[in-house]
This record gives C-alpha cells, structure tokens and sequence, in this order.
C-alpha cells in the first residue's frame, strides 16, 4: 500500500486543502498519516476524520515580532524535527505533503532528514515564512498565484488551489429556505471566516437601511457576533457559522462581501461569484491578504475597499456597484483558466513519490 503524511496547521487555510485531498488519496490506495500538534485547529479538524492517523509533535511559532518565546520556540522546533524524523523513518512513507503554518517546518525537515520526498503548497501571493523555510527541502512547490510560483523559483508551479467537491454540490433552493428569502432580489452573501469580521460586521449592518430595498443580506458573522435587534429584518438572515450548508449558502449568492484570504477567494473564483473584498489592514497580518486582493482587482475578478476607508457610506456605494457591475466580474471569474487545483496538486505529489 502507497504511504502519505500530511502536515500543515495553525489556522484553518494550512488544513482545508487537506480535506479535499484526502478522499482522493484514499481512493488511490493511500494510507494516510497526518502530523501536527496536539492542541491546534489541525488537530480538531483531521483528528476526527476516520481512516487517518493523526501523530503530534512540538513546534514552536515562527514570529515576526519580538517575544521571549523566540528565545525557545527553535528549540522546540529542532525537537519536532528530531520526532519527525522518527516517526519518518518508522512509517516509511512513499511521500509527504505539506500545506504550511508553522508547525510544518519541523515535519518537512523531518523529512528530508529521512529522505522522504516533500511536496507543499502556498496559498497566498506571496510565500509565508514557514514555506519560504521549507522551500529549501521539498522536491516541488505547488502554488495559487503564478506571483509566488515565479518568486519560488523553478521547484514551483502555479496549481491552484485544492477545493472540496462538496464546494459544488450546493442548492440555490436550499439557500434560500435557510435564509427565509423569496429569491426576488439578488443575494448578498457576507462572510468574514470562521471567527467572522467585526469591523466589517459593524459597518455592514449600519448599511443596510441603504442596501435591503435592492439586495437580500445573508451575513456569516462569526460565533458569537449575532444581533437580536435584528432578528426580524425583513431580507436580513445572520448565521455565526455554517457547516454543510455553507454549498447551498454560496449557491444561493449573487454577490459575496468577504475578506481575502487565498483559500475563500479561489472557492469564490471557483463558483464565479462577483465579490467585493474589505483584506485584513496591515498590523492584523503580514499583508498577505492586501496582496491578494490587489491581485484579484488587478486582473478584473474582484472590486476592493481598503478597511481604512470603509464607512458605511463607502461600503454601500461599493456594494451598489458591485451589484451595477456583476455581470461583467461574473464573465471575467469565468474566463479565469485555472480553478480547482486537486488535480494538479495530486499529480505532482504522484509525480514526487514516483521519482522518490
């Protein structure tokens, strides 16, 4: 039997590739091990996935900023190499792949210590610090953007991005009953990730005077970010979060408000939504999703409003154009050539443990 292990974790776009991977790679044979720490998302996401196994190593967290921990986190980061290394060599995987966030540099030094092939994969434009690491000690580097793919050098390709066929099986209907809405008016969908967007919340809520006579709002808002007050707003649903009904919640979308992390843009791309992104500013990341956006806006997939000139007289404009202007983004996501990267990504890892 043909042998992966997985890795990747810290937030939930270093795991979701991994769940549109790992259906396929069981029907390929696969048997598949997953690495990560005991206490973070990856752990509450794949460790409950039946037909994985799931090992736990140290990391340490890679900071830009200062912190007494960058004193001990490389320490605790050569131990989870050194246990990855052991657990390399008493698997004897056929490949590995890893999907970043930095409990993945040890596992991929671990790797390559014991002459594992490593594949990984970059979301964003720009290759985040630990893939920039572990960059020096894979075979191949699959890639969202073709920016990163030409920063990372020849071991990259532009891929795009794994997608869970789950994504496609929506229901406009469905959509539609969950929300209470009669499908008369196009369908704003507002999501701001799992943790919701505050900010975005706030400002979104105060619009909707001006947007609710043109436009249905079903809004994401995050656990915990509900508001009674407006539980009886007619053309207004809020949900915190959305499970297996998020598909029929973007089938029923016309437009999307959303920030701009790699992962929920290449969904949106996928499903040809027009979108309006409000990225997180600098100083709430390292300006991964600024780059994203204007990448997105530059090519004509999706409009822009910087957060720090977001107002609510800003964002209702923007989401009266974005309404004006969807057919003409509806035909630029379509033209867009690359989509779903499983394919690819499970070619190239196929690719990796065939050369060994």
């Amino acid at each position: 039997m043909k042998r992966i292990v997985l890795t990747g974790g810290g937030t939930a776009g270093h795991v979701t590739p991994h769940m549109s991977l790992i259906p396929r790679l069981k029907a390929a044979g696969y048997e598949i091990h997953y690495i990560g720490t005991e206490h973070g998302i990856e752990h509450e996401m794949i460790g409950k996935i039946p037909g994985i196994t799931y090992h736990v190593v140290k990391s340490g967290k890679l900071r830009r900023y200062f912190s007494l921990q960058n004193f001990t986190d490389p320490f605790r980061v050569l131990h989870g190499a050194w246990t990855s290394v052991r657990l390399m060599r008493k698997l004897m995987p056929d490949v590995c792949f890893s999907k970043g966030g930095f409990v993945s540099v040890p596992v991929v030094v671990g790797a390559w210590l014991a002459h594992v092939p490593t594949v990984c994969h970059e979301s964003d434009l720009t290759p985040g610090l630990a893939n920039r690491i572990s960059a020096k000690f894979v075979s191949r580097v699959a890639t969202t953007f073709q920016e990163c793919a030409d920063a990372l050098g020849a071991k990259a390709v532009m891929t795009g991005t794994p997608l869970r066929p789950s994504l496609f099986s929506g229901s406009r209907d469905k959509g539609l009953a969950m929300a209470g809405f009669n499908g008369q008016k196009p369908v704003l969908l507002m999501t701001g990730g799992s943790l919701g967007a505050q900010s975005v919340n706030k400002c979104l809520r105060a619009c909707l005077p001006a947007i609710l006579p043109q436009m249905d709002v079903l809004h994401l808002c995050g656990r915990g970010n509900l508001d009674p007050s407006l539980a009886a707003a007619a053309g207004y649903a809020q949900f915190e979060f959305l499970g297996d009904e998020m598909a029929d919640a973007l089938a029923a979308a016309d437009l999307v408000l959303s920030r701009a992390g790699s992962n929920t843009l290449s969904e949106l791309l996928a499903l040809n939504k027009p979108m309006l992104l409000v990225p997180y500013p600098l100083g709430s990341g390292r300006g991964d999703q600024i780059e994203n956006a204007a990448s997105y806006e530059k090519r004509g997939l999706a409009r822009v409003l910087a957060q720090e000139k977001m107002t609510p007289e800003a964002l209702t404009q923007a989401l009266l154009s974005l309404l004006a202007e969807r057919e003409t983004l509806r035909a630029a996501v379509e033209a867009y050539p690359v989509k779903d990267g499983t394919d690819a990504v499970l070619q190239m890892i196929e690719e990796a443990r065939l050369k060994g």
